[in-house]
Protein backbone atom coordinates (compact mmCIF):
# COMPACT_ATOMS: atom_id res chain seq x y z
CA UNK A 1 0.00 0.00 0.00
CA UNK A 2 1.49 3.72 -0.42
CA UNK A 3 2.44 5.18 2.31
CA UNK A 4 2.03 8.97 2.88
CA UNK A 5 5.47 9.72 4.59
CA UNK A 6 7.21 7.77 1.79
CA UNK A 7 7.36 10.44 -0.90
CA UNK A 8 9.22 7.94 -3.27
CA UNK A 9 9.19 10.25 -6.19
CA UNK A 10 12.06 12.58 -4.32
CA UNK A 11 14.30 9.88 -5.03
CA UNK A 12 13.83 10.60 -9.03
CA UNK A 13 14.01 14.14 -8.34
CA UNK A 14 17.06 15.57 -10.18
CA UNK A 15 19.90 16.52 -8.36
CA UNK A 16 19.38 20.47 -8.54
CA UNK A 17 15.49 20.47 -7.41
CA UNK A 18 14.73 20.77 -3.76
CA UNK A 19 12.26 18.75 -1.89
CA UNK A 20 11.23 21.93 -0.30
CA UNK A 21 10.86 25.15 -1.30
CA UNK A 22 10.06 28.18 1.38
CA UNK A 23 6.58 29.41 2.08
CA UNK A 24 6.13 32.42 0.63
CA UNK A 25 6.22 36.24 3.26
CA UNK A 26 5.24 38.42 0.10
CA UNK A 27 2.09 39.00 -2.35
CA UNK A 28 2.13 39.23 -6.04
CA UNK A 29 2.44 43.15 -5.69
CA UNK A 30 5.20 43.01 -3.68
CA UNK A 31 7.03 40.79 -6.08
CA UNK A 32 6.17 43.25 -8.99
CA UNK A 33 7.89 46.08 -7.52
CA UNK A 34 10.81 43.55 -6.06
CA UNK A 35 11.41 43.14 -9.63
CA UNK A 36 11.04 46.48 -10.90
CA UNK A 37 13.64 47.92 -8.68
CA UNK A 38 15.74 44.97 -9.88
CA UNK A 39 15.56 45.06 -13.50
CA UNK A 40 14.49 48.40 -14.12
CA UNK A 41 14.55 49.25 -17.59
CA UNK A 42 14.24 45.36 -18.52
CA UNK A 43 11.90 43.82 -20.94
CA UNK A 44 8.80 42.62 -19.05
CA UNK A 45 6.05 42.20 -21.60
CA UNK A 46 6.59 42.13 -25.25
CA UNK A 47 3.40 42.42 -27.01
CA UNK A 48 3.82 42.33 -30.87
CA UNK A 49 6.13 45.05 -32.06
CA UNK A 50 5.86 46.94 -28.34
CA UNK A 51 7.31 46.51 -25.53
CA UNK A 52 7.05 47.60 -21.85
CA UNK A 53 9.95 47.62 -19.06
CA UNK A 54 9.48 46.34 -15.35
CA UNK A 55 9.65 50.34 -14.68
CA UNK A 56 6.80 51.23 -17.20
CA UNK A 57 4.66 48.19 -16.01
CA UNK A 58 4.87 49.06 -12.73
CA UNK A 59 4.08 52.53 -13.26
CA UNK A 60 0.96 51.54 -15.25
CA UNK A 61 -0.19 49.55 -12.95
CA UNK A 62 0.22 52.36 -9.98
CA UNK A 63 -1.79 54.28 -12.29
CA UNK A 64 -4.50 51.43 -11.87
CA UNK A 65 -4.18 51.46 -8.57
CA UNK A 66 -4.75 55.63 -7.91
CA UNK A 67 -7.41 55.16 -10.66
CA UNK A 68 -9.45 52.37 -8.22
CA UNK A 69 -8.28 54.72 -5.31
CA UNK A 70 -10.35 57.61 -6.69
CA UNK A 71 -13.32 55.38 -7.15
CA UNK A 72 -13.57 54.02 -3.34
CA UNK A 73 -12.42 50.24 -4.73
CA UNK A 74 -9.67 49.07 -1.54
CA UNK A 75 -8.90 45.93 0.09
CA UNK A 76 -11.22 42.82 -0.22
CA UNK A 77 -13.27 44.96 -3.53
CA UNK A 78 -13.37 42.66 -6.18
CA UNK A 79 -12.24 43.69 -9.83
CA UNK A 80 -13.08 41.51 -12.83
CA UNK A 81 -11.00 41.70 -16.31
CA UNK A 82 -12.31 40.43 -19.28
CA UNK A 83 -9.72 40.83 -21.95
CA UNK A 84 -7.42 38.07 -24.01
CA UNK A 85 -3.60 38.20 -23.83
CA UNK A 86 -2.97 41.85 -23.84
CA UNK A 87 -1.20 44.46 -21.64
CA UNK A 88 -4.18 44.89 -20.19
CA UNK A 89 -4.58 41.66 -17.59
CA UNK A 90 -1.15 42.49 -15.98
CA UNK A 91 -1.91 46.37 -15.56
CA UNK A 92 -5.18 45.31 -13.78
CA UNK A 93 -4.11 42.50 -11.73
CA UNK A 94 -0.95 44.29 -10.36
CA UNK A 95 -2.81 47.08 -9.84
CA UNK A 96 -5.58 46.07 -7.95
CA UNK A 97 -2.89 43.71 -6.12
CA UNK A 98 -1.65 47.25 -4.90
CA UNK A 99 -5.14 48.23 -3.99
CA UNK A 100 -5.24 45.02 -1.83
CA UNK A 101 -8.29 44.09 -4.43
CA UNK A 102 -8.96 40.74 -5.06
CA UNK A 103 -9.29 39.83 -9.28
CA UNK A 104 -11.36 37.93 -10.83
CA UNK A 105 -10.37 36.46 -14.47
CA UNK A 106 -13.42 36.28 -16.67
CA UNK A 107 -13.31 34.11 -20.24
CA UNK A 108 -13.77 36.58 -22.89
CA UNK A 109 -15.69 33.69 -24.58
CA UNK A 110 -18.43 33.56 -22.07
CA UNK A 111 -22.03 35.05 -23.07
CA UNK A 112 -24.02 37.45 -21.38
CA UNK A 113 -25.47 35.14 -19.39
CA UNK A 114 -22.68 33.46 -18.00
CA UNK A 115 -20.63 36.32 -16.98
CA UNK A 116 -23.29 37.86 -15.47
CA UNK A 117 -23.70 34.57 -13.10
CA UNK A 118 -19.70 35.45 -12.27
CA UNK A 119 -19.77 38.77 -11.63
CA UNK A 120 -22.94 38.45 -9.55
CA UNK A 121 -21.60 35.53 -7.57
CA UNK A 122 -18.48 37.41 -6.78
CA UNK A 123 -20.13 41.02 -5.95
CA UNK A 124 -17.24 42.37 -8.26
CA UNK A 125 -17.42 46.19 -8.05
CA UNK A 126 -15.35 47.01 -11.45
CA UNK A 127 -15.13 45.79 -14.67
CA UNK A 128 -11.77 46.31 -17.12
CA UNK A 129 -13.29 44.61 -20.59
CA UNK A 130 -12.54 44.95 -24.37
CA UNK A 131 -14.68 47.34 -25.90
CA UNK A 132 -16.37 45.24 -28.43
CA UNK A 133 -16.86 42.62 -26.26
CA UNK A 134 -18.48 44.86 -23.94
CA UNK A 135 -20.60 46.31 -26.07
CA UNK A 136 -22.36 42.80 -27.38
CA UNK A 137 -21.94 41.34 -24.03
CA UNK A 138 -20.63 42.96 -21.40
CA UNK A 139 -24.20 45.96 -21.38
CA UNK A 140 -26.07 42.87 -20.43
CA UNK A 141 -23.46 41.23 -18.36
CA UNK A 142 -23.41 43.96 -15.60
CA UNK A 143 -27.86 44.24 -15.19
CA UNK A 144 -28.56 43.36 -11.66
CA UNK A 145 -24.57 43.09 -10.27
CA UNK A 146 -23.07 45.14 -7.76
CA UNK A 147 -20.64 46.16 -10.89
CA UNK A 148 -20.70 50.28 -10.69
CA UNK A 149 -17.26 51.24 -12.79
CA UNK A 150 -16.36 49.93 -16.44
CA UNK A 151 -13.52 50.54 -18.23
CA UNK A 152 -13.24 49.51 -21.47
CA UNK A 153 -9.97 48.75 -23.73
CA UNK A 154 -8.99 47.48 -26.82
CA UNK A 155 -6.01 45.13 -28.47
CA UNK A 156 -5.07 48.16 -30.47
CA UNK A 157 -3.64 50.08 -26.64
CA UNK A 158 -0.49 50.69 -26.78
CA UNK A 159 0.79 49.88 -29.84
CA UNK A 160 2.42 51.85 -32.21
CA UNK A 161 1.59 50.17 -35.36
CA UNK A 162 -2.47 48.95 -35.20
CA UNK A 163 -1.37 47.18 -37.91
CA UNK A 164 0.62 44.58 -36.52
CA UNK A 165 -2.77 42.97 -35.32
CA UNK A 166 -3.46 40.23 -37.49
CA UNK A 167 -7.26 41.00 -39.24
CA UNK A 168 -8.65 37.49 -38.18
CA UNK A 169 -8.76 39.01 -34.79
CA UNK A 170 -9.04 42.34 -34.30
CA UNK A 171 -12.13 44.79 -34.08
CA UNK A 172 -12.40 47.92 -34.98
CA UNK A 173 -11.93 50.64 -31.87
CA UNK A 174 -15.37 52.15 -29.52
CA UNK A 175 -14.58 55.14 -29.00
CA UNK A 176 -16.24 56.07 -25.53
CA UNK A 177 -14.13 58.46 -23.97
CA UNK A 178 -16.33 57.65 -20.51
CA UNK A 179 -15.28 54.32 -20.37
CA UNK A 180 -12.00 54.42 -22.40
CA UNK A 181 -9.28 52.75 -19.55
CA UNK A 182 -6.58 54.71 -21.30
CA UNK A 183 -8.06 58.06 -20.97
CA UNK A 184 -9.18 57.16 -17.49
CA UNK A 185 -5.62 56.30 -16.56
CA UNK A 186 -3.89 59.56 -18.26
CA UNK A 187 -5.98 61.67 -15.92
CA UNK A 188 -4.82 60.17 -12.67
CA UNK A 189 -1.80 61.20 -10.95
CA UNK A 190 0.64 57.76 -10.15
CA UNK A 191 2.19 59.07 -7.80
CA UNK A 192 -0.92 60.01 -5.29
CA UNK A 193 -1.63 57.70 -2.00
CA UNK A 194 -2.74 53.87 -3.42
CA UNK A 195 -0.86 51.26 -1.62
CA UNK A 196 -2.85 49.33 0.70
CA UNK A 197 -1.73 46.98 3.09
CA UNK A 198 -1.87 43.54 1.74
CA UNK A 199 -0.43 40.09 3.11
CA UNK A 200 0.27 36.47 2.00
CA UNK A 201 -2.65 35.20 3.36
CA UNK A 202 -5.39 37.29 1.58
CA UNK A 203 -7.04 36.31 -1.66
CA UNK A 204 -5.33 37.22 -4.86
CA UNK A 205 -7.76 36.09 -7.37
CA UNK A 206 -11.20 34.56 -7.49
CA UNK A 207 -10.75 32.15 -10.13
CA UNK A 208 -13.95 30.33 -11.11
CA UNK A 209 -13.64 26.30 -12.29
CA UNK A 210 -14.71 25.80 -15.81
CA UNK A 211 -18.02 24.54 -15.54
CA UNK A 212 -17.76 21.46 -17.10
CA UNK A 213 -18.95 19.25 -14.27
CA UNK A 214 -21.66 21.77 -13.06
CA UNK A 215 -22.32 25.33 -12.37
CA UNK A 216 -18.64 27.13 -11.93
CA UNK A 217 -17.31 27.64 -8.50
CA UNK A 218 -15.07 30.58 -7.30
CA UNK A 219 -11.50 29.35 -5.77
CA UNK A 220 -10.05 31.64 -3.41
CA UNK A 221 -6.19 31.65 -4.38
CA UNK A 222 -4.12 33.09 -1.85
CA UNK A 223 -0.64 35.26 -2.70
CA UNK A 224 1.11 33.18 -1.18
CA UNK A 225 -0.51 30.44 -3.34
CA UNK A 226 0.43 31.89 -6.80
CA UNK A 227 4.12 33.18 -5.33
CA UNK A 228 4.63 29.69 -4.43
CA UNK A 229 3.80 28.08 -7.28
CA UNK A 230 5.25 30.44 -9.26
CA UNK A 231 9.03 29.89 -7.87
CA UNK A 232 8.17 26.28 -8.17
CA UNK A 233 7.61 27.16 -12.29
CA UNK A 234 11.15 29.55 -11.76
CA UNK A 235 12.68 26.40 -9.90
CA UNK A 236 11.55 23.32 -12.11
CA UNK A 237 11.85 25.13 -15.07
CA UNK A 238 15.64 26.74 -14.44
CA UNK A 239 13.90 30.41 -15.28
CA UNK A 240 15.88 33.43 -15.26
CA UNK A 241 15.23 37.15 -16.90
CA UNK A 242 17.08 35.56 -19.86
CA UNK A 243 14.43 33.29 -20.61
CA UNK A 244 11.09 34.64 -22.59
CA UNK A 245 7.61 32.89 -21.87
CA UNK A 246 5.32 32.54 -24.50
CA UNK A 247 2.43 33.00 -23.67
CA UNK A 248 -0.16 30.44 -25.25
CA UNK A 249 -2.40 29.66 -22.24
CA UNK A 250 -5.04 32.32 -21.76
CA UNK A 251 -3.75 34.65 -18.97
CA UNK A 252 -7.28 34.57 -17.19
CA UNK A 253 -6.82 30.63 -16.78
CA UNK A 254 -4.79 29.37 -13.41
CA UNK A 255 -2.04 28.28 -16.41
CA UNK A 256 -1.84 31.53 -17.65
CA UNK A 257 -1.94 33.32 -14.65
CA UNK A 258 0.31 31.30 -12.72
CA UNK A 259 2.98 29.80 -15.29
CA UNK A 260 3.00 33.44 -17.53
CA UNK A 261 1.80 36.23 -15.38
CA UNK A 262 3.30 34.86 -11.93
CA UNK A 263 6.14 32.89 -13.42
CA UNK A 264 7.11 36.33 -14.99
CA UNK A 265 7.44 38.26 -12.24
CA UNK A 266 9.09 36.53 -9.96
CA UNK A 267 11.88 35.10 -12.17
CA UNK A 268 12.44 38.46 -14.45
CA UNK A 269 11.70 36.89 -17.77
CA UNK A 270 9.65 38.72 -19.90
CA UNK A 271 6.38 37.57 -21.60
CA UNK A 272 5.39 37.99 -24.95
CA UNK A 273 2.04 38.25 -25.67
CA UNK A 274 -0.26 38.02 -28.65
CA UNK A 275 -3.75 38.83 -27.59
CA UNK A 276 -5.43 35.85 -29.26
CA UNK A 277 -3.91 32.06 -30.32
CA UNK A 278 -4.02 32.33 -34.25
CA UNK A 279 -1.16 29.33 -34.99
CA UNK A 280 0.50 31.25 -37.91
CA UNK A 281 1.07 34.79 -35.76
CA UNK A 282 2.33 32.55 -32.67
CA UNK A 283 5.13 30.70 -35.33
CA UNK A 284 5.94 34.34 -36.97
CA UNK A 285 7.20 36.07 -33.80
CA UNK A 286 8.22 32.62 -32.20
CA UNK A 287 10.96 32.94 -35.13
CA UNK A 288 11.29 36.72 -34.16
CA UNK A 289 11.74 36.91 -30.30
CA UNK A 290 13.27 33.50 -29.88
CA UNK A 291 11.21 32.85 -26.34
CA UNK A 292 12.70 29.55 -24.36
CA UNK A 293 9.40 28.52 -22.33
CA UNK A 294 5.88 28.14 -22.63
CA UNK A 295 3.19 26.04 -21.62
CA UNK A 296 -0.14 25.54 -22.79
CA UNK A 297 -2.90 22.65 -24.11
CA UNK A 298 -2.04 20.13 -25.93
CA UNK A 299 -4.89 21.16 -28.83
CA UNK A 300 -2.80 24.90 -29.15
CA UNK A 301 0.44 22.40 -30.18
CA UNK A 302 -1.65 20.38 -32.33
CA UNK A 303 -2.89 23.56 -33.89
CA UNK A 304 0.58 24.51 -34.45
CA UNK A 305 2.11 20.72 -35.83
CA UNK A 306 -1.12 21.77 -38.22
CA UNK A 307 -0.44 25.38 -39.13
CA UNK A 308 0.48 25.21 -43.26
CA UNK A 309 3.45 26.55 -42.71
CA UNK A 310 4.64 24.43 -39.87
CA UNK A 311 7.62 22.27 -41.72
CA UNK A 312 9.46 25.72 -42.42
CA UNK A 313 9.39 26.98 -38.84
CA UNK A 314 12.13 27.27 -36.57
CA UNK A 315 10.66 27.19 -33.24
CA UNK A 316 13.54 25.32 -31.41
CA UNK A 317 14.21 28.06 -28.97
CA UNK A 318 11.45 26.42 -27.00
CA UNK A 319 13.50 24.33 -25.35
CA UNK A 320 11.39 24.65 -22.06
CA UNK A 321 7.82 23.24 -23.39
CA UNK A 322 5.24 22.38 -21.29
CA UNK A 323 1.83 20.93 -22.09
CA UNK A 324 -0.99 20.56 -19.19
CA UNK A 325 -4.86 20.44 -19.00
CA UNK A 326 -5.61 17.00 -20.45
CA UNK A 327 -3.74 13.59 -21.29
CA UNK A 328 -1.36 13.67 -23.85
CA UNK A 329 -0.62 11.14 -27.00
CA UNK A 330 2.37 9.69 -27.43
CA UNK A 331 2.16 10.07 -31.02
CA UNK A 332 1.52 13.69 -30.85
CA UNK A 333 4.45 14.41 -28.48
CA UNK A 334 6.37 12.53 -31.33
CA UNK A 335 5.14 13.82 -34.01
CA UNK A 336 5.37 17.63 -32.50
CA UNK A 337 9.45 16.81 -31.89
CA UNK A 338 9.97 15.20 -35.16
CA UNK A 339 8.34 18.11 -37.13
CA UNK A 340 8.98 21.16 -34.94
CA UNK A 341 11.80 20.56 -32.83
CA UNK A 342 10.99 20.92 -28.98
CA UNK A 343 9.90 18.05 -26.99
CA UNK A 344 6.94 18.76 -25.23
CA UNK A 345 6.80 18.14 -21.15
CA UNK A 346 3.98 16.67 -19.35
CA UNK A 347 2.66 18.92 -16.30
CA UNK A 348 -0.27 18.17 -14.46
CA UNK A 349 -2.56 20.91 -12.30
CA UNK A 350 -6.10 22.37 -10.95
CA UNK A 351 -7.79 25.83 -10.37
CA UNK A 352 -7.74 24.80 -7.38
CA UNK A 353 -3.93 24.04 -7.06
CA UNK A 354 -2.60 27.23 -8.19
CA UNK A 355 -1.70 25.36 -11.46
CA UNK A 356 1.25 22.66 -10.96
CA UNK A 357 1.44 19.99 -8.59
CA UNK A 358 3.42 16.93 -11.12
CA UNK A 359 5.92 17.98 -13.85
CA UNK A 360 8.24 16.07 -16.11
CA UNK A 361 11.72 17.79 -14.68
CA UNK A 362 13.28 19.82 -17.46
CA UNK A 363 15.49 17.77 -19.99
CA UNK A 364 13.84 14.69 -18.64
CA UNK A 365 11.53 12.29 -21.29
CA UNK A 366 7.66 11.04 -19.52
CA UNK A 367 7.76 7.82 -18.78
CA UNK A 368 5.62 5.62 -20.39
CA UNK A 369 2.64 3.48 -18.23
CA UNK A 370 3.13 0.05 -19.83
CA UNK A 371 -0.14 -1.29 -18.84
CA UNK A 372 -2.10 1.78 -20.62
CA UNK A 373 0.64 3.40 -22.90
CA UNK A 374 -0.20 6.97 -21.02
CA UNK A 375 2.19 9.09 -21.11
CA UNK A 376 3.11 9.94 -17.14
CA UNK A 377 2.23 13.63 -16.34
CA UNK A 378 5.77 13.68 -13.72
CA UNK A 379 6.89 14.11 -10.07
CA UNK A 380 4.77 15.77 -7.07
CA UNK A 381 6.36 19.25 -7.28
CA UNK A 382 8.49 20.26 -4.42
CA UNK A 383 6.51 20.38 -0.90
CA UNK A 384 3.60 18.60 -2.56
CA UNK A 385 1.90 15.57 -1.18
CA UNK A 386 0.18 12.83 -3.68
CA UNK A 387 -1.14 9.71 -3.36
CA UNK A 388 -3.79 7.74 -5.37
CA UNK A 389 -7.02 6.57 -2.85
CA UNK A 390 -9.69 3.94 -3.48
CA UNK A 391 -12.71 5.01 -5.64
CA UNK A 392 -15.19 4.85 -3.14
CA UNK A 393 -13.73 5.20 0.09
CA UNK A 394 -10.87 8.22 -0.39
CA UNK A 395 -9.62 7.18 3.39
CA UNK A 396 -7.84 4.32 1.63
CA UNK A 397 -4.52 4.36 -0.25
CA UNK A 398 -4.24 2.17 -3.08
CA UNK A 399 -0.97 0.41 -4.06
CA UNK A 400 1.37 1.71 -6.55
CA UNK A 401 0.49 0.88 -9.79
CA UNK A 402 -3.32 0.85 -9.32
CA UNK A 403 -6.33 2.68 -10.69
CA UNK A 404 -7.93 5.18 -7.97
CA UNK A 405 -8.35 8.99 -7.37
CA UNK A 406 -5.66 11.45 -6.82
CA UNK A 407 -5.41 13.41 -4.05
CA UNK A 408 -3.34 16.16 -2.88
CA UNK A 409 -1.72 18.26 -0.58
CA UNK A 410 0.66 21.34 -0.15
CA UNK A 411 1.14 25.29 0.02
CA UNK A 412 -0.05 25.46 -3.34
CA UNK A 413 -3.92 24.54 -2.80
CA UNK A 414 -6.38 27.28 -2.16
CA UNK A 415 -8.45 28.45 0.58
CA UNK A 416 -11.71 27.27 -0.44
CA UNK A 417 -14.81 28.06 -2.53
CA UNK A 418 -16.35 31.49 -2.73
CA UNK A 419 -19.20 31.48 -0.42
CA UNK A 420 -19.93 27.44 -0.77
CA UNK A 421 -18.26 26.06 2.36
CA UNK A 422 -20.40 22.56 1.01
CA UNK A 423 -18.28 22.71 -2.01
CA UNK A 424 -15.24 23.25 0.16
CA UNK A 425 -15.73 20.36 2.43
CA UNK A 426 -17.43 18.17 -0.57
CA UNK A 427 -13.40 18.51 -1.82
CA UNK A 428 -11.41 17.89 0.52
CA UNK A 429 -11.39 14.00 3.00
CA UNK A 430 -9.09 14.68 5.71
CA UNK A 431 -6.96 17.76 4.44
CA UNK A 432 -6.39 16.36 1.10
CA UNK A 433 -7.70 17.82 -1.92
CA UNK A 434 -9.09 15.18 -4.27
CA UNK A 435 -9.21 16.03 -7.83
CA UNK A 436 -11.50 13.68 -9.50
CA UNK A 437 -8.96 12.49 -11.65
CA UNK A 438 -8.24 8.54 -11.82
CA UNK A 439 -4.44 8.12 -11.70
CA UNK A 440 -1.79 5.70 -11.33
CA UNK A 441 1.54 6.36 -9.55
CA UNK A 442 4.35 3.81 -10.30
CA UNK A 443 6.62 2.71 -7.50
CA UNK A 444 9.68 5.41 -8.52
CA UNK A 445 6.69 8.44 -7.60
CA UNK A 446 6.04 8.83 -11.35
CA UNK A 447 2.01 9.63 -11.57
CA UNK A 448 0.03 8.45 -15.16
CA UNK A 449 -3.69 10.08 -15.21
CA UNK A 450 -6.20 7.69 -16.78
CA UNK A 451 -8.67 9.67 -17.39
CA UNK A 452 -11.53 11.89 -15.26
CA UNK A 453 -13.79 9.75 -12.66
CA UNK A 454 -17.32 11.17 -14.38
CA UNK A 455 -15.95 10.27 -17.63
CA UNK A 456 -15.38 6.23 -17.38
CA UNK A 457 -17.74 4.69 -20.07
CA UNK A 458 -19.32 1.44 -18.62
CA UNK A 459 -19.83 -0.91 -21.57
CA UNK A 460 -21.71 -4.33 -20.58
CA UNK A 461 -19.28 -3.72 -17.17
CA UNK A 462 -15.81 -3.43 -18.01
CA UNK A 463 -14.63 0.14 -17.69
CA UNK A 464 -13.77 2.51 -20.95
CA UNK A 465 -11.69 5.27 -19.87
CA UNK A 466 -11.64 7.75 -22.83
CA UNK A 467 -8.09 8.45 -22.99
CA UNK A 468 -7.85 4.95 -23.97
CA UNK A 469 -9.49 5.01 -27.00
CA UNK A 470 -8.22 8.70 -28.27
CA UNK A 471 -4.73 7.50 -27.57
CA UNK A 472 -5.38 4.64 -30.37
CA UNK A 473 -7.64 6.99 -32.62
CA UNK A 474 -4.51 9.38 -32.88
CA UNK A 475 -2.37 6.34 -33.90
CA UNK A 476 -4.45 7.12 -37.53
CA UNK A 477 -2.58 9.67 -39.69
CA UNK A 478 -5.43 11.38 -40.55
CA UNK A 479 -6.79 11.88 -36.83
CA UNK A 480 -5.82 15.92 -35.98
CA UNK A 481 -8.11 16.19 -32.94
CA UNK A 482 -10.09 13.01 -31.40
CA UNK A 483 -12.79 13.24 -28.53
CA UNK A 484 -14.51 9.55 -27.00
CA UNK A 485 -18.02 9.83 -24.69
CA UNK A 486 -20.08 6.98 -24.46
CA UNK A 487 -23.45 6.51 -25.62
CA UNK A 488 -26.63 4.60 -24.43
CA UNK A 489 -26.80 1.76 -25.96
CA UNK A 490 -30.00 -1.30 -25.36
CA UNK A 491 -28.13 -4.12 -24.80
CA UNK A 492 -24.34 -3.10 -23.54
CA UNK A 493 -25.97 0.02 -21.54
CA UNK A 494 -23.18 2.01 -22.73
CA UNK A 495 -21.39 1.82 -26.00
CA UNK A 496 -18.66 3.99 -27.39
CA UNK A 497 -19.01 6.37 -29.81
CA UNK A 498 -15.84 8.51 -31.27
CA UNK A 499 -15.41 12.14 -32.58
CA UNK A 500 -12.67 12.78 -35.17
CA UNK A 501 -11.41 16.37 -36.94
CA UNK A 502 -9.44 15.02 -39.80
CA UNK A 503 -6.28 17.01 -40.87
CA UNK A 504 -7.41 18.84 -44.16
CA UNK A 505 -5.06 16.43 -46.57
CA UNK A 506 -7.44 13.60 -45.43
CA UNK A 507 -10.70 15.10 -45.57
CA UNK A 508 -13.13 12.99 -48.30
CA UNK A 509 -10.51 10.41 -48.35
CA UNK A 510 -11.36 8.71 -44.98
CA UNK A 511 -14.60 6.96 -43.73
CA UNK A 512 -16.03 6.80 -40.37
CA UNK A 513 -16.09 2.95 -41.28
CA UNK A 514 -12.33 3.10 -42.04
CA UNK A 515 -11.71 4.50 -38.01
CA UNK A 516 -14.02 2.04 -36.79
CA UNK A 517 -11.98 -0.91 -38.09
CA UNK A 518 -8.39 0.85 -37.29
CA UNK A 519 -9.60 0.57 -33.74
CA UNK A 520 -11.12 -2.63 -33.80
CA UNK A 521 -7.88 -3.91 -35.01
CA UNK A 522 -5.92 -2.64 -31.91
CA UNK A 523 -8.34 -2.58 -29.03
CA UNK A 524 -10.42 -5.29 -27.31
CA UNK A 525 -14.02 -5.96 -28.20
CA UNK A 526 -16.04 -4.24 -25.78
CA UNK A 527 -13.41 -0.59 -26.12
CA UNK A 528 -13.18 -0.25 -30.06
CA UNK A 529 -15.55 2.82 -30.98
CA UNK A 530 -19.08 1.42 -32.47
CA UNK A 531 -19.76 4.70 -34.28
CA UNK A 532 -17.51 7.93 -35.89
CA UNK A 533 -18.61 10.66 -36.42
CA UNK A 534 -16.63 13.74 -38.30
CA UNK A 535 -16.50 17.21 -36.65
CA UNK A 536 -14.94 20.27 -38.25
CA UNK A 537 -13.84 21.18 -34.96
CA UNK A 538 -14.03 19.57 -31.40
CA UNK A 539 -15.75 21.78 -29.00
CA UNK A 540 -13.69 22.72 -26.58
CA UNK A 541 -13.42 25.07 -23.52
CA UNK A 542 -11.52 28.64 -23.79
CA UNK A 543 -8.62 27.22 -22.74
CA UNK A 544 -8.30 23.96 -25.13
CA UNK A 545 -9.81 21.60 -22.90
CA UNK A 546 -11.94 19.39 -24.96
CA UNK A 547 -15.47 19.39 -23.81
CA UNK A 548 -16.75 16.07 -23.58
CA UNK A 549 -20.07 17.25 -21.14
CA UNK A 550 -20.70 19.23 -25.14
CA UNK A 551 -20.86 16.05 -27.19
CA UNK A 552 -22.93 14.25 -24.39
CA UNK A 553 -25.44 16.75 -24.50
CA UNK A 554 -25.44 17.25 -28.18
CA UNK A 555 -25.79 12.89 -28.41
CA UNK A 556 -28.82 13.38 -26.35
CA UNK A 557 -30.56 16.20 -28.41
CA UNK A 558 -29.87 13.53 -31.39
CA UNK A 559 -31.73 11.17 -29.82
CA UNK A 560 -35.24 10.27 -30.85
CA UNK A 561 -38.01 11.50 -28.29
CA UNK A 562 -39.56 8.51 -26.18
CA UNK A 563 -43.31 8.60 -26.75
Amino acid sequence: MQQEHERVWLKSYPADIPATLAIPAVTMADVLEATARRLGDRPAIYYFDTSWSWKELNEWADRFAALLAGIGVGPGDRVAVCTQNNPHFPLVCFGAWKRGAIVVPISPMLKAKEMQLLLADSGAAVLVMLDQLYQAEGRDAIQHTDVRAVFTCHESDFLEDPGVLPTSTSQPKTLDLETDLLQALSKVDPAAPSRAAVGPEDVAFLVYTSGTTGAPKGAMNLHRNLVFNANVYRTWMKLSENDIILAVAPLFHITGIVGHLCASAVSGAPMLLLHRFEPETYLTYIERYRPTMTVGSITAFIALLNAPSAKKRDIRSLVKCYSGGAPIAPPIVEEFERVMGPYIHNIYGLTESNSPVTMIPLGTRAPVDPSSGALSIGLPVSNCDARIVDLEDPARSVPFGEQGQLAIRGPMLFSGYWNRPDATREAFHDGWFLTGDVAVMDGAGYVYIVDRKKDLINVSGFKVWPRDVEDVLYQHPAVREAAVIGVPDAYRGETVKAFVALKPEYAGRVSPEEIVAFCKARMAAYKYPRAVEFMDEIPKTATGKFLRRSLRDRELRSQPSQP
